[in-house]
């Protein structure tokens, strides 16, 4: 891989999604990522959805790998490791010696029962970078109440208040459809990870990067803090409009939906020009923010009243230019939408089923290095053998212990 990020070493003993996004990002940037999983793989291997095999027979989920494991280990090298035995330990210990960053994110303890604890790959390698994504942060930066609690994405976004202000009403609360939870940490912690590189150019001294699930989750509400701070109250859901800013939600089409963004007064008067209601961009009712958040039932109530009557292609193209707005997509019109090919965020790769499938494109882009090539992710070991120990025979591994590298 080539970019920005090329030269950097990065050992990946990640597992399902935050961590491996996170590695994913950086490997997307030009970094050098192994990813070492234990004999056993990465969980996330038998998570669908698994292609059809190209000639027809069933698809080979022990060999393989689904959608979810595909999306998010591109572009990096694999080996297998089992960490409670010496030779492999040995092994991975000569890796540390030349690697730049380490990323884990098993429970609290885990490297340390392994003997593998941040002091003590801290003083084999002092430049080392050594990164962990747990749900309630490594206790060497904050011993949290829940630091034992193993943690998935929907428990950061329960505990984080994002559901608190998500569904319909405070009676319905509604998780976020992607794993934000674990995304939203992943991205926090590359761009962590890139600061404690910088560091490391500077003075020559690595350190331990740790972001919480919670922690991140919350930074990403952060509206919510503030907001009870200052009223005294804490905000609930209320469904696809904002309580801040109006109006900023949701209409209906004759076919279907348009989010519409027009809190200023501006974009208001704007948005009342296109629906030929130029009236209403004076009226005292609506003529401020506060005053359409104060009367925003009748605020989306004129505005559908004007929507409805149109189709959303249409209603969009009335829009554009005069306000922000967009059409709500399913998966399918994402893909026919030239925007994405124009940005090339939806490529094509491999599989080992022998099919090509889609996943997502590289969202950062640079002008001097770009990513333009993307490699399907790693089988399980499957480059074991650049990296076995003096004397093993990666063809012929040991029978493996029975060990904990739990990623939550």
């Amino acid at each position: 891989m080539t970019g920005p990020l090329h030269g950097l070493r990065v050992l990946d003993l990640t597992q399902v999604l935050s961590g491996p996004f996170c590695t994913m990002l950086l490997a997307d940037m030009g970094a050098d990522v192994l990813k070492v999983e234990p004999v056993s793989g990465d969980v996330a291997r038998a998570w669908g959805p698994h292609p059809q095999p190209a000639d027809g027979s069933e698809p080979n989920e022990a060999g393989s790998y689904g959608g979810y494991f595909a999306s998010v280990n591109r572009n990096k090298r694999g080996t297998c490791l089992d960490l409670t035995t010496v030779g492999d330990v040995a092994t991975f210990l000569a890796l540390v010696d030349e690697a730049d960053i380490l990323v884990e994110n098993f429970r609290v303890g885990v490297m340390d029962r392994f003997g593998l604890s941040y002091e003590t790959l801290h003083a084999r390698n002092p430049r080392l970078v050594y990164a962990s994504i747990r749900g309630f942060g490594d206790p060497r930066t904050g011993l949290s109440p829940y630091a034992e609690w193993p943690a998935f994405d929907i428990i950061a976004q329960a505990m984080a208040g994002l559901m608190s202000v998500t569904g319909q009403d405070a009676a319905h609360p509604m998780k976020v459809g992607p794993g934000i939870g674990d995304i939203f940490p992943a991205v926090l912690a590359a761009c962590g990870i890139l600061a404690a590189v910088r560091h490391v150019d500077m003075t020559g001294e690595g350190q331990l990067v740790d972001v919480a699930m919670y922690d991140a989750v919350l930074a990403l509400t952060e509206r919510i803090v503030y907001q009870r701070s200052i009223t005294g109250e804490a905000p609930e859901p209320q469904g696809n409009t904002h309580p801040l800013l109006c109006p900023y939600g949701l209409v209906r089409t004759s076919d279907g939906f348009v989010a519409i963004g027009s809190p200023t007064d501006k974009h208001w008067r704007a948005l009342t020009g296109v629906m030929n209601r130029p009236e209403l961009g004076v009226d005292p009712r609506f003529g401020t923010n506060e005053n359409r958040v104060a009367n925003a039932v009748q605020v989306y109530a004129e505005i559908e009243a004007w929507s409805t009557g149109f189709a959303t292609a249409d209603v969009v193209l009335m829009l554009t230019g005069h306000v922000p707005c967009g059409p709500v997509q399913s998966a399918a019109e994402i893909a026919a939408d030239p925007h994405n090919a124009a940005r090339h965020m939806i490529v094509q790769v491999p599989h080992p089923s022998g099919r090509v499938i889609d996943i997502v494109g590289a969202p950062i882009k640079f002008s001097a290095t770009p990513t333009t090539e993307f490699i399907r992710a790693p089988l399980l070991g499957e480059h074991a053998a650049r990296f076995a120990g003096p004397g093993e025979d990666p063809d012929d591994p040991a029978e493996p212990a029975v060990h904990d590298q739990d990623p939550r």
